[in-house]
């Protein structure tokens, strides 16, 4: 592995207390950095309180049980994502992973219609996402699922859609949008509002497939979502850094979640990455209370409704 930035002590201590809410390690269907007991343990050294297990391929609320179990001093949270190999829009596989603890149902990211449909390209010389190649290999073999659909083709969201945001709403839990479109993502917010949700982030709205223009995150912000900053959509390239800091600025602090969506084998520690978006955030002349509500008071906002933040 090549080396890595190390995080400063200023930087470290302003994300101490954060849940890292999205993070992808083993066991997967590809190769992982860590896995989830020994990012347990490591977050514990360096002072995080937990983070949740994304998966665009299973349930991970099961294998987050007995990693609390293991290291009880680290909350970790599980979460399921809505692509085909959950069944889709599949408000039972919710229902299921809500009962078992699940914190973040994700609409569809890697077999969302907008993702599949989708002809944008990365920025020159950024690092393509690993799950590019696991997917082709299911086309190659024939077994590729249909593209997940949300809305109809009026904009407006399924009512089989609705079935999974009353679920979400009932549990109180949090829904992320995935890898849906802009305007997929608007129809979206304004339903699970409609809907009784509570607590909305968007899926990082810099990404390829999405790319929101400021005015329609700060749409969304109205709205009462978050806006999910993370780190490896700049660090691999896909924007620019100078970008998603005016974007921050514009759009606003107090809107802004912080995570890093580390994992993979050729990027910085997973309990890294919070503390690294810090110092990148300090460097651009980010307060420390701005990045103490971003990193801290927000991640707990959207992993633990009930919890009482730390000063």
């Amino acid at each position: 592995m090549s080396e890595h930035p190390v995080p400063s002590a200023r930087a470290r201590a302003l994300v101490r207390g954060a849940y890292d809410t999205h993070v992808h390690v083993a066991p997967d269907v590809m190769a992982r950095r860590i896995d989830d007991v020994d990012l347990a343990h490591r977050c514990a050294e360096v002072g995080l309180a937990g983070f949740v297990l994304k998966s665009h391929y299973v349930a991970t609320a099961e294998r987050a049980a007995v990693v609390r179990k293991v290291v009880p001093d680290v909350d970790a949270l599980g979460a399921i994502t809505l692509n085909g190999a959950m069944g889709g829009i599949n408000p039972v596989a919710v229902e299921v992973a809500a009962r078992q603890g699940a914190r973040i149902v994700w609409m569809p990211t890697v077999d969302s219609g907008n993702q599949r449909r989708n002809t944008a390209t990365d920025l020159p010389g950024a690092t393509p996402a690993m799950w590019g190649a696991f997917q082709a290999d299911l086309h190659s073999q024939g077994i590729v699922p249909e593209p997940v659909e949300v809305v109809d083709g009026d904009g407006r969201v399924l009512e089989r859609v609705r079935q999974v945001l009353r679920v979400i709403a009932r549990h109180d839990i949090a829904l992320a949008t995935g890898h849906l479109s802009g305007a997929e993502i608007v129809s979206m917010v304004r339903a699970a509002r409609e809907e009784g949700v509570r607590r909305i982030v968007v899926t990082h709205p810099e990404f390829t497939s999405q790319r929101l223009p400021v005015e329609q995150q700060r749409e969304l912000a109205d709205a009462g979502a978050l806006l999910e900053r993370c780190f490896t959509t700049p660090h691999s390239g896909k924007v620019a850094w100078v970008e998603l800091f005016a974007t921050i600025r514009a759009v606003g602090v107090a809107h802004s979640i912080l995570s890093s969506d580390l994992g993979q084998p050729f990027n910085p520690p997973v309990e890294d990455g919070l503390a690294l978006f810090a110092d990148r955030l300090l460097g651009a002349g980010f307060t420390d209370e701005e990045i103490h509500v971003m990193a801290v008071v927000n991640s707990r906002r959207l992993a633990t409704p009930r919890a009482t933040v730390p000063a």
